[in-house]
């Protein structure tokens, strides 16, 4: 099987592009950086997702059984801002039905990557794979939502895969920020009125490599297991297994402030049709930390 990854150079695709290369299925990587930017012993191709002509010339030259579309724009705060809205969507929304159409246009199988910010994020009931009741709070729901809306629109062989809380190696997020701010800061303030789970990219890497194994098509949702928690209860599990002393004071969300977007305060994902449909869940998120916090050599 060929595989073409978008977005290498962030944390999901990095660990895709080593689970594909893991398993010797041959692959090619892109994103839109320069190729000098980016160091896995793989193919590599510079694309700009935007650019409609570009991905169907990519993909027509690369021929994949299988495309797993990881890039986006992430940057949940900064996607509130005025002037980057139109880009916003042109990353999410457009660049994602270039890479649909072209799919669709030389057959090949597709994973888009999703979010719990497709929801509303009320109430305390786990979201369920297959639920429709979308109702996205802030700029980046929104343009996560119109992309799955357009892959399930345009593909009959998708997998659409949404996940929360995301840490992987190569990039930011929650767990860098509290390791480098617990070094500075005897006492911090974190959010305890967020729920839900995270996910490590190098477990869900996996689970989406078996998942283009399969014709098993459709939604999902894909965290680490061992159950629902806070930002607060995330954040004391990382000092504690990275040996900080920092204290860490729960807040909620009104107290804490500052946030440009709008957070969920349910984001509680359902995983059980990962299990109907005979695919291994996620590790347990403690046994996930520990095994990032040694990768990053904590």
């Amino acid at each position: 099987m060929k595989v073409f990854v978008t977005g290498v150079g962030g944390q999901l695709g990095y660990d895709v592009m080593n689970e594909l290369v893991k398993r010797n299925y041959e692959v090619i990587g892109s994103d839109i950086l320069e190729k000098e930017n980016i160091s896995l012993p793989y193919t590599y191709i510079q694309l700009d997702i935007t650019d409609k002509d570009a991905v169907v010339n990519v993909i027509k030259y690369v021929q994949p059984d299988a495309v797993i579309h990881c890039a986006a724009w992430t940057a949940v705060d900064v996607a509130e801002e005025e002037q980057n809205k139109a880009k916003v969507f042109a990353i999410n929304v457009d660049g994602t039905r270039n890479i649909a159409e072209a799919c669709k246009k030389f057959d090949c199988k597709m994973i888009y990557i999703s979010t719990d910010y497709v929801f509303n994020g009320q109430g305390e009931e786990p979201w369920q794979a297959d639920c429709k009741d979308y109702a996205p709070l802030n700029v980046y729901g929104e343009s996560k939502l119109q992309g799955e809306l357009a892959v399930a629109e345009l593909l009959k062989k998708y997998f659409i895969v949404r996940i929360a809380w995301v840490f992987g190696k190569n990039g930011n997020n929650f767990i860098k920020t509290m390791l480098n701010v617990g070094k500075k800061y005897d006492t911090l303030r974190v959010v305890n009125d967020q729920i839900g789970t995270p996910t490590y990219t190098f477990d869900l890497a996996r689970l989406l490599v078996d998942m283009i194994e399969t014709d098993k098509y459709g939604y999902y949702h894909a965290t680490n297991e061992g159950g629902y928690i806070s930002w607060y209860d995330f954040a004391c599990e990382i000092f504690k297994q990275a040996g900080y002393a920092t204290k860490v004071i729960p807040v909620t969300t009104e107290e804490y402030g500052l946030s440009k977007a709008q957070r969920p305060f349910n984001s509680r994902l359902d995983k059980s049709k990962l299990i109907s449909k005979n695919f291994n869940p996620l590790p347990e998120w403690t046994d996930a930390l520990a095994r990032y916090l040694k990768e990053i050599e904590v």
